[in-house]
């Protein structure tokens, strides 16, 4: 049976830290244009709960953005690299607008931008042996979401890997084209993760509520985990 797993190391770089897990099984994925106005008002709803958050004149000087570039700087990172909620939040700040993707992508970008934590997932059949998080050796394979060349992971950098190589880099900063979400996707991995108590409680709600929105979309299976340096592996 597959698990997750997270690494000593990643605890040593971030010991408050807390990893929320949803695990979801046996759900139709698939792009319904009848419910896109319900997606897009979802994501709008999620755009408007986001701004409650952005509270500074200048972008960086938000907590949660701030936060989470503190974050990063704890370990080696591609120049540039973002959390994937400062990315979402940036594009609230512009007021740009959200289209549908398809639905689990849906779900977890409008939570993720209501609870202000990066969320993100991966297709379940896709991974190779163990799902892990923890530092990158270096050299780990890793095709980008529309990408057409490797771009690997650095020595010291935290990712997601599997048997295959990367699954997301930079926590959650960008994923793998191999095991994204996609509409034929039938079993899935949702995490969402906080490196200090504030965002845990936020992440909590934010799980149970994911959970919530998946169970009126489709009649699925799931089950929810909490990780933290005490509970540091998961079956999935």
């Amino acid at each position: 049976m597959k698990k997750l797993i997270v690494d000593p190391e990643f605890w040593e770089v971030f010991p408050e830290a807390q990893i929320n897990v949803l695990v979801v099984k046996g759900i139709k994925n698939q792009v319904d244009e009848a419910k896109n106005d319900d997606f897009s008002e979802l994501l709008k709803n999620g755009k408007k709960e986001a701004k409650k958050f952005l509270t500074e004149d200048t972008f960086s000087q938000n907590r949660v953005v701030d936060e989470w570039r503190q974050a990063f700087s704890q370990f080696k990172t591609k120049k540039g690299a973002r959390s994937s909620i400062e990315a979402l939040l940036k594009r609230v700040d512009q007021d740009r607008e959200f289209s549908p993707i398809n639905p689990l992508v849906d779900l977890y970008n409008s939570v993720s931008m209501k609870y202000a934590v990066p969320c993100g997932g991966e297709d379940l059949d896709v991974i190779s042996g163990d799902l892990y998080l923890g530092k990158a050796k270096g050299g780990e394979p890793f095709f980008p979401l529309g990408a057409e060349k490797d771009s690997p992971a650095l020595s010291e950098e935290i990712i997601y890997y599997d048997n295959n190589g990367a699954v997301c880099r930079c926590l959650n900063w960008r994923e793998a084209q191999r095991t994204m979400l996609q509409e034929d996707t039938k079993n899935a991995v949702l995490v969402i993760e906080s490196v200090n108590s504030e965002q845990a409680k936020r992440a909590d709600k934010a799980i149970e509520e994911l959970q919530s929105l998946i169970y009126s979309y489709s009649q699925v299976e799931s089950i929810t985990a909490t990780l933290n340096n005490k509970s540091t592996s998961f079956i999935l």
